[in-house]
């Protein structure tokens, strides 16, 4: 889910150096809110993902 998010993230550049306003804006808006659902993910699997025997 992060390489989704650093890619939707690279086309927010992309289309913002080429004057794509909607475009760049969409695509860091997917970007963002992917990255922060991974970050939730990846904090859930730190405090679940250890199970102490």
């Amino acid at each position: 889910m992060l390489r989704y998010s650093i890619i939707f993230l690279v086309i927010a550049i992309i289309a913002a150096i080429f004057g794509f306003g909607g475009i760049a804006a969409g695509a860091a808006g997917i970007a963002k809110i992917l990255f922060y659902i991974f970050l939730v993910i990846f904090i859930i699997s730190l405090f679940f993902g250890r199970k102490s025997v």
